[in-house]
């Protein structure tokens, strides 16, 4: 009797020697993973711990092996026209219905055809019926400059009269303008061509409040450096104090 006690004793104290196996999920070692196909990492069974614990085409993320992502955001594995979105590659023409470059408008960041908005259109034309056609020409727009009093970019009345008739031509043609500005000569270089970006801005700012959307809209400034009258007195100055208008 004693010797089997002796026996369970021994035997008792090697399994508290060996130690008995974490309870799963928790493990010290691949092996205690082996019967749920899965491996030990920090503690824990899971899936995969890397790249290589997955079948081939699938990746290791937080524990689980997924599909391979066909592109990432930074790299260019789609190539024109599409774009990288949740690991797939999508087609992605436009952001806008300018993208479009007049082959229709942008819906779900594809180009569509026809159009729901004169500003889907082409310079000139207006949408009608979903399709882009010929804007009406209409009364004929005064294109003549706009002009400024001496280091001033506000607009005088009859400027902004001339400006009131120009918003609904422009609208209703559906056009695209660029407002360039000048100053005369008087003043540094630097000043002028900054006088000459405020004055069309000031013009932009105007007609994109009588309702014409600023994307048709650009400005640019050109100082003094492009008069129409190159002669130095005050009739002269007053004649390169302007805005004009470029289709």
């Amino acid at each position: 009797m004693r010797k089997v006690g002796l026996v369970v004793g021994c035997s008792f104290g090697v399994l508290l020697l060996a130690g008995c196996p974490p309870t799963y999920p928790n493990c010290k070692s691949d092996e205690h993973c082996a019967d749920h196909g899965e491996v030990c990492v920090q503690g824990q069974c899971q899936e995969c711990g890397t790249d290589a614990n997955c079948k081939p085409g699938f990746v290791c993320q937080g524990g689980k092996c997924t599909p391979k992502p066909e592109c990432t955001p930074t790299g260019n594995e789609c190539g024109p026209g599409k774009k990288c979105e949740a690991g797939k590659c999508v087609v992605h023409e436009c952001d806008t219905s300018a993208d479009c470059h007049g082959a229709g408008h942008c819906e779900n960041h594809r180009c569509v055809a026809g159009c729901t908005a004169d500003e889907d259109c082409p310079s000139g034309q207006k949408c009608e019926a979903g399709q882009c056609v010929a804007a009406q020409a209409g009364t004929a727009c005064n294109w003549e400059p706009v002009h400024f009093a001496f280091n001033e970019a506000g607009l005088t009345p009859e400027a902004q009269a001339q400006l009131d008739t120009l918003a609904e031509c422009i609208k209703r043609d559906n056009l695209s303008v660029t407002l360039e500005g000048h100053a005369d000569e008087r003043g540094t270089e630097e000043y002028n061509l900054q006088l000459s970006n405020r004055r069309a801005a000031s013009v932009k700012d105007y007609l994109v409040r009588l309702g014409v959307p600023s994307s048709k809209l650009d400005t640019v400034g050109y100082g003094e450096n492009r008069p129409v009258n190159p002669a130095q007195n005050e009739e002269a100055w007053a004649e390169n104090r302007r805005v004009e208008f470029r289709k």
